[in-house]
């Protein structure tokens, strides 16, 4: 039997026990049902040779040979990780379009007497429901941006104010990405459609009637695309402002990107495309400071060469309002926990 979910909500709520992709592990590896195992039907080597046998020989033949493997692997998975399922356990069951992988896959777990079922369309029918949630329809949520200079902790303030009971979403956490220049992260970013599969799930298990704190960012963040919808509702968004002294930016960027600016040589790399917005002078000073070691010397001279200069251009043709406007001293756990407190009474008050 085939389930036919027509929003995101009923398959975010499925109700089965375990979501099973039985697409190959690189399908599996660029986007998934949020929760879903990967038990392929195919290997990517088994994949690749039935395509071949399927455009050069028949598509009889790759039917046939593929069969054979689908079997052998359904086998090798029933006596490994479902070993320990008992008879009651539900598994949904998809493929790419909701077709002979998945339909195989089902039939042979039903014939053992599991109560499974695949989903009708596969992956597609549920990419397509993420992208209607994302560019076509219009989003109920009410977001409010966290803005203010680079190096003001805006993305280790989020946790603290979810803590706190307000609603967040860390696009740069979800895009695995700082969103600046040096803002690469350990392990690399998400496909663009896993990042919108896992900002989906974030926006499905908000409650549109109360506030969304989302830091303020441009539409792209490292080469992710923030979708339509969401960067609409970023642009008209009111805004709560977050300042601190130039000093305390610096020593909180030298230590929340010392990863990156620890090694000279990513550092030269990475600057040198902004010789041509500021000058041979400035990288090289920059590139200086990297090599002497002097992380909060060089932070501090790329917000006042740099990130600030930027900043100030942008803000200069913004003119959403602003709900708040908070200064802290420090941006050390003390002070991030005042902002926080301070954010979230801001809120409190819309």
């Amino acid at each position: 039997m085939a389930q036919n979910f027509t929003s995101l909500h009923a398959i975010l709520n499925h109700g089965f026990d375990t979501v099973i992709d039985v697409r190959s592990p690189a399908e599996f590896a660029e986007d998934h049902i949020p929760g879903a195992i990967n038990l392929p039907a195919l290997d990517n080597a088994q994949r690749a040779e039935i395509g071949t046998i399927y455009k050069q020989v028949s598509a009889f033949d790759a039917r046939k040979k593929g069969a054979g493997m689908v079997v052998r692997n359904v086998a090798d998975h029933v006596d490994g990780p479902l070993r320990d399922k008992d008879g009651s356990w539900r598994p949904l069951v998809y493929c790419w379009r909701g077709g002979q992988r998945s339909g195989v896959f089902t039939t042979l777990l039903s014939e053992i007497g599991w109560r499974a079922e695949k989903v009708q369309g596969g992956y597609t029918s549920f990419r397509r429901l993420v992208k209607t949630a994302l560019y076509d329809d219009p989003l109920p949520h009410r977001f409010v941006l966290l803005d203010g200079y680079t190096g003001t902790a805006k993305t280790e303030i989020l946790p603290r104010l979810a803590a706190r009971g307000v609603q967040v979403i860390d696009l740069e956490g979800l895009a695995q990405h700082r969103g600046s220049l040096l803002g690469e992260m350990p392990g690399g970013q998400p496909a663009q459609k896993a990042f919108e599969t896992a900002l989906a799930a974030v926006l499905h298990g908000l409650d549109p009637s109360r506030p969304v704190i989302v830091e303020a960012e441009s539409s792209k963040i490292g080469r992710i695309i923030l979708p339509s919808g969401v960067w609409a509702n970023m642009l008209a968004a009111p805004r709560i402002m977050l300042q601190a002294p130039l000093q305390a930016r610096a020593r909180y960027l030298a230590r929340a990107y010392r990863d990156v600016i620890i090694d000279p040589a990513v550092v030269a790399a990475k600057l040198d495309p902004l010789r041509r917005v500021r000058g041979h002078a400035v990288v090289d000073r920059w590139i200086d400071l990297s090599r002497q070691g002097a992380l909060v010397d060089l932070s501090h001279a790329l917000m006042v060469d740099h990130y600030d200069p930027s900043y100030s251009k942008s803000r200069r043709i913004d003119a959403r309002d602003v709900l708040a406007d908070i200064s802290v001293q420090t941006l050390d756990d003390s002070g991030q926990e005042y902002a926080a407190d301070a954010i979230a009474a801001a809120l409190s008050r819309l």
